[in-house]
């Protein structure tokens, strides 16, 4: 995929985080633990926390995401705090220009804007957010557009101003599960994520199509690609796959069309899905890294050669918040981050 093999050392890494709602826990302490783990992360060295939109998701916290984004920007000094990402067609661009440039006001340099154009929910839901049956994303790239503008300093001369926000700097990712979104960030050079974490097959096309078709712009002059990884490291290979299976519950919930709040791992998922669920969820699932330091340090370096990211951003999912915390602390040591 790329020609030149980057080591462990050498990219950026950060931190997606969904707010995970637990079973027989409330919204409340999932936004203590992501604080808490937004802290350890600064400490260790992560280079940004991200934070993403779903709604109607019993096991997400994460649906006011711009608040969330102010709460943990907030209670961190450094890190660097986004949305990752933010559903543009369920919003008004000037709103979200308003949200984004108060954010922005209030931490300055910190604040990451990374779009997507998927409702990030069913279609039930979309009705309810958007009002409008007909919206498709296809609209997104005239939705980015007005949002730019409202950032653009010359929009003071305009009839309609998002204040705060007019004349600020914050950047912009366009995000992706398909060939959309990495075609129109090549176009507008604007840098990439794609959400490999759940759409794996499409990485390396998307990636490559991004490169090979990217424009320098005013914000670029070179591709920057970040990749989503789901990680669930521990200190032995079988606490890892143990924790790991409280991740595949919640995708099997998914994908029977009942979401559910994050229940506890279990020790076999044997009798709980059937072959082809199973099939299913490993499919979706294909990049996610579990094991001890040893196995995730390879399956990191396989997937960093696979995708020639410059910067991995990794999703940890567990029912437990200390093993969470203690997964992304010997991420970190892999990677030599940490101190």
């Amino acid at each position: 995929m790329s020609n030149h093999h980057k080591k462990l050392s050498e990219i950026s890494y950060s931190v997606l985080d969904l707010v995970p709602i637990t079973k027989g826990g409330s919204p409340a302490e999932s936004f203590k633990n992501s604080l808490d783990l937004a802290q350890h992360a600064e400490q260790w060295g992560y280079h940004r926390y991200w934070l993403a939109e779903h709604h109607n998701m019993p096991g997400i916290g994460s649906s006011a995401t711009s608040v969330v984004i102010g709460y943990i920007a907030g209670g961190t000094s450094k890190i660097r705090v986004g949305s990752g990402g933010i559903m543009l067609p369920n919003h008004s661009p000037l709103v979200i220009a308003e949200q984004f440039g108060t954010l922005e006001a209030m931490y300055p340099g910190r604040i990451d804007l990374g779009l997507g154009r998927a409702p990030g929910s069913d279609q039930s839901t979309m009705m309810a957010l958007r009002r409008d049956p007909r919206a498709n994303g296809q609209e997104f790239p005239q939705q980015l557009q007005q949002l730019r503008n409202y950032f653009d300093e010359n929009s003071r001369h305009n009839r309609v101003r998002a204040i705060p926000g007019e004349g600020q700097d914050i950047p912009i990712w366009l995000l992706g599960s398909s060939g959309f979104s990495s075609a129109l960030a090549a176009e507008l050079g604007l840098p990439f994520a794609f959400a490999s974490h759940f759409a794996p097959e499409y990485t390396v096309p998307a990636l490559t199509q991004y490169r090979s078709q990217f424009q320098p712009s005013e914000v670029l002059d070179k591709p920057l690609a970040m990749a989503g990884i789901n990680v669930f490291a521990a200190d032995t290979t079988e606490e890892a796959h143990y924790l790991a299976t409280s991740f595949q519950q919640q995708f099997l919930s998914l994908i029977r069309n009942h979401p559910g709040q994050i229940p506890p791992p279990v020790e076999s998922m044997e009798g709980i899905w059937t072959e082809y669920e199973k099939a299913l969820v490993m499919k979706q699932l294909k990049a996610s890294i579990i094991g001890n330091p040893d196995e995730v340090r390879a399956q990191l370096q396989a997937f960093l050669d696979e995708t020639g990211a410059d910067e991995l951003i990794i999703n940890t999912t567990m029912y437990d918040h200390k093993a969470r915390v203690r997964s992304y602390e010997l991420v970190a040591e892999i990677a030599g981050m940490k101190g």
